[in-house]
């Protein structure tokens, strides 16, 4: 009596095209990813590089966007991560969130800026007219012709018009840099009137990290330029590019005067970047 072949069966999870009768598996549920907003995923500090970036940047290792840099907030959150399809090449502007308008500053407005040298005096009142000109914060971009620029774009830009040559690109380069030529002043007091900061003079610049994560090393992820102290608050000030940072209380989006203040780390257990001011020096050459 002839036998029957026993059926040959399939694992349910096996991956063979030869199975006919497989449903498809449900697709998830839509995934939420972290925004800017009213603008699609923009470090930071730059950053989040945030800065970006991010506040926010020139791309990390693995492309993280820029975070919010908030003055206020006690760590950064970090954004989607880019497709593939994204790169440092789009420098479309975003659209300016529903925050206060870019702020910007009169050189006799700034304590003893006449006092300043003349390359000092020329390299602020520069940064300053960018401020004046409604420039966004816009990831990756080093030209005020994008619409808008990212934190280490804005310095990048202000210096190579200044006639500095070889001017690192990202915030973790230019702080190299700035190292490098032995120009740097750690800060690790949150106290800005302590004596860390004796030596800042105005054109320094002022370096944090964590505004977003990054496999960067060094992980130095903002950079701003530091202005000095305005002459009817006596607060200190500086200048840049950031996507959320402060400036008399209201916050800014993109080319603009800031308040320079520390921002509080955030906990380690929180698994998020923990932002910091790190320290400050003299441009290179300058």
């Amino acid at each position: 009596m002839a036998l029957l072949a026993a059926p040959r069966l399939i694992a349910a999870d096996s991956d063979n095209s030869a199975a006919s009768d497989t449903s498809p598996s449900p697709s998830p549920g839509h995934i939420h990813r972290h925004a800017h907003p009213k603008r699609s995923p923009s470090p930071s500090d730059e950053s989040s590089n945030r800065d970006g970036q991010s506040d926010s940047d020139v791309t990390p290792a693995k492309k993280h966007r820029h975070p919010v840099e908030s003055d206020d907030s006690t760590e950064a959150v970090p954004t989607a991560t880019p497709s593939a399809t994204e790169s440092d090449a789009d420098v479309t502007p975003k659209p300016r969130p529903s925050v206060a308008p870019d702020a910007s500053l009169d050189t006799d407005q700034l304590q003893d800026f006449s006092q300043q040298p003349p390359q000092i005096r020329a390299l602020i009142e520069a940064a300053l007219e960018l401020t004046r000109q409604n420039l966004t914060y816009t990831y990756s971009s080093a030209d005020p012709a994008n619409g808008g620029m990212d934190c280490s774009g804005f310095i990048y830009y202000v210096l190579t018009q200044a006639g500095l040559k070889d001017v690192p690109r990202d915030a973790s380069e230019q702080y190299s840099w700035v190292r490098k030529a032995e120009k740097f002043r750690a800060v690790i007091s949150r106290n800005l009137d302590g004596f860390e900061l004796d030596e800042l003079k105005p054109g320094d610049l002022l370096f944090w990290s964590g505004t977003y994560k990054t496999d960067r090393d060094p992980p130095v992820t903002h950079a701003m330029i530091y202005l000095g102290r305005e002459s009817e608050t006596g607060n200190r000030v500086m200048v840049g590019s950031s996507d959320g940072r402060s400036y008399h209380g209201l916050q800014r989006w993109g080319v603009s005067v800031f308040d320079f203040k520390p921002v509080p780390a955030s906990s380690p257990s929180s698994g998020r970047a923990t932002t910091q001011f790190i320290g400050y020096g003299a441009i290179p050459g300058l």
